[in-house]
């Protein structure tokens, strides 16, 4: 059985984990600092769930957002990069600075996370520099939050970011030059909509 999403009251809290009960059934998760600081014991939340099955143990690892879950799957893609030092990253950078960080291949940036090193971080970058970001478990993004659940489902973007490198891909540019491009644009353009930042991201590539 693979658990994707966890809706019930949060029960307890501890330093690295969280109790949701679900219908009297409580589920012992693995939370970083990101999701602990969101959640709140007695309130309903809605934790996205990866299951990681081994012949020791079932660990559920939750976040608050979908596409956290999306991105701590993604990381462990790369050798070396296990559960706890995807957490790691993801309590450290929000999934905009750390495809930003792959796309200007800025590995320093990944070193913020605790026990994350110089050659790991540059093991990061180099394996998922030009690959598309992560999307959602079956092609969308879960909308829901940890706060409650939203009316819509997302599309499957990391938002503005991700949908302006698409359309520079689509004009026939390499998709490791669009996402450079982009996370280069947003200093000047910002990352709330998509027209400003493919324009900027044009002008970036025509330099």
């Amino acid at each position: 059985m693979i658990i994707g999403r966890l809706t019930g009251t949060i029960a307890a809290m501890g330093l690295d984990h969280v109790l949701i009960d679900v219908n009297g059934v409580g589920y012992v998760c693995q939370a970083g600092t990101r999701l602990l600081s969101r959640v709140h014991a007695g309130e309903t939340a809605v934790l996205h769930v990866e299951t990681k099955v081994s012949e020791a143990a079932i660990v559920l690892y939750a976040f608050g957002t979908d596409e956290e879950r999306a991105w701590f799957v993604r990381l462990q893609d790369v050798h070396g990069v296990a559960g706890k030092a995807a957490m790691a990253i993801l309590d450290a950078l929000t999934p905009a600075e750390i495809m930003d960080a792959i796309a200007l291949g800025d590995a320093r940036v990944l070193e913020r996370a605790k026990g994350v090193g110089k050659k790991l971080a540059e093991r990061i970058v180099l394996d998922l520099g030009g690959k598309a970001p992560p999307m959602g478990r079956f092609g969308k993004f879960d909308a829901a939050n940890a706060a409650g659940m939203a009316s819509a489902p997302a599309v499957a973007t990391t938002g503005p970011r991700s949908e302006a490198i698409s359309a520079l891909v689509n004009l026939g540019y390499g998709q490791s030059d669009a996402a450079r491009a982009v996370a280069a644009a947003v200093s000047t353009a910002g990352d709330t909509d998509v027209g400003p930042l493919v324009k900027a991201a044009l002008k970036e590539l025509s330099r």
